[in-house]
């Protein structure tokens, strides 16, 4: 039985990097259809909307999509489609995977983190943003909620459960943060609670960012608050060589997003150079995600080895290939 999965190609150098995704899935031959459907400054170009309501339609319909990097038009419409796509889906967890891999310029080797980040709540979200009529006061509103804390702090720990990892790193700041923070802190003790097969430690947020630079291998999967989830998220980031190595899922009860969570990178778009590892490695949640683990493993594996042979490589990993070769390389690999 066939899967139809909603294709959002992007913006900048979003169209490039989804066709060299699209070609390797289609050489393993998933039995995919795709569903092409416009989001961003594309379908603002096209339809004078940023998020049609076709596009929200057909990720309901099909309840999986696969999305490139959007621009957002300074001035007009949502402060982020990104959040705009979380809050109409409910898409409450997103999961950063870094991982490291060979021959990047990370200055680690080993590294193998996941960060599970609140994604519908907390300041993040801009809520009640306002600035007084003379410019001299900005403000807004930090909400966390139990139910929100909860089922993000429950979702890492099945995670942890069903991937066989052994600690949570409960990540707060309710030393000062005490209602918002401490809220979410208190919940992820009674949460942690029910599993007593994993680990479970606290660390404050500004001693997580040291620690993941002085000790990185101390930590496994992070839980945390959707600020400091997008803060840590590209630290570990950084750890592996950069954002053109991170993919991320976003997942929520009727529908899930994956994507690269890197920009459009409009000053290279066009010239076929972008590196298309990010969206790959986010194809490859989405494989787990359906079910399809054997797989995300064979595409994750003929990353590597690509990777390993230094076969095709774009410029920011050192090679001389392009975003189409560099596909090519894994395409040929990938049923190997």
């Amino acid at each position: 039985m066939s899967q139809t999965i909603a294709v959002i190609r992007g913006d900048g150098i979003g169209p490039e990097i989804m066709d060299a995704t699209l070609e390797v899935l289609d050489r393993m031959k998933l039995g995919f259809d795709y569903d092409f459907v416009e989001a961003g400054l594309g379908a603002y170009e096209a339809c004078g909307e940023l998020l049609p309501a076709k596009t929200l339609e057909a990720i309901s319909r099909h309840r999986v999509a696969l999305k490139s990097p959007l621009t957002t038009p300074v001035g007009e419409g949502f402060s982020s489609i990104n959040v705009e796509l979380r809050k109409h889906f409910d898409l409450y967890a997103n999961v950063r995977p870094a991982i490291s891999f060979p021959n990047t310029k990370s200055r680690y080797s080993g590294i193998d983190i996941i960060t599970v980040r609140e994604n519908t709540e907390g300041a993040y979200i801009g809520l009640g943003q306002q600035l007084s009529e003379d410019g001299e006061v900005a403000s807004l509103t930090q909400q966390i909620t139990r139910h929100g804390s909860e089922r993000i702090v429950r979702y890492a720990f099945e995670m942890a459960r069903k991937q066989g990892r052994k600690k949570v790193t409960v990540v707060h700041k309710a030393n000062i943060l005490k209602s918002t923070s401490g809220l979410f802190l208190r919940t992820a003790r009674l949460v942690a609670a029910d599993f007593p097969d994993i680990e479970c430690n606290e660390m404050i947020v500004d001693n997580t960012c040291m620690q993941l630079v002085m000790r990185p291998e101390q930590f496994d999967v992070i839980v945390t608050t959707n600020l400091f989830g997008d803060i840590v998220s590209d630290l570990c980031a950084g750890l592996v060589g950069g954002l053109g190595l991170a993919p991320g899922a976003n997942i929520g009860k009727d529908a899930a997003i994956f994507e690269a969570v890197h920009g459009s990178a409009p000053d290279i778009a066009g010239q076929g150079i972008a590196n298309p590892c990010a969206l790959l490695l986010g194809a490859a949640q989405m494989l787990g995600h359906l079910g399809k683990e054997e797989d995300a493993r064979r595409l994750r594996r003929a990353i590597v080895s690509t990777m390993e042979a230094r076969d095709r490589l774009t410029p920011d990993l050192g090679g001389t290939g392009n975003t189409r070769s560099f596909g090519e390389a894994i395409s040929e690999r990938v049923n190997g």
